[in-house]
């Protein structure tokens, strides 16, 4: 294990995951939840309850792994804040 690995994302499960973050997001504000707060409850804890059954949000983030989620975020960010 001395060589780098090279890990592609395909651009549809890209746009999948997106959407996904945005509806969950969706889901909680409605409900009253500060949305930023519970999905990081749920990143980091795996605990699903973190996630309102609101529209069916739990259901739906559950289609994706936690850590294609930090994925998503961390490509964002770094497309957004790094020249």
């Amino acid at each position: 294990m001395d060589k780098t690995m090279k890990f592609n994302v395909d651009q549809q499960q890209s746009d999948e995951r997106k959407e996904i973050l945005k509806y969950v997001y969706g889901a909680l504000k409605e409900k009253g939840y500060h949305p930023i707060n519970q999905m990081i409850g749920y990143l980091l804890s795996g605990d699903p309850t973190y996630i309102t059954t609101h529209n069916d949000a739990r259901k739906v983030i559950r289609r994706v792994e936690r850590d294609e989620i930090l994925e998503e975020l961390l490509k964002y960010y770094l497309d957004h804040n790094v020249e």
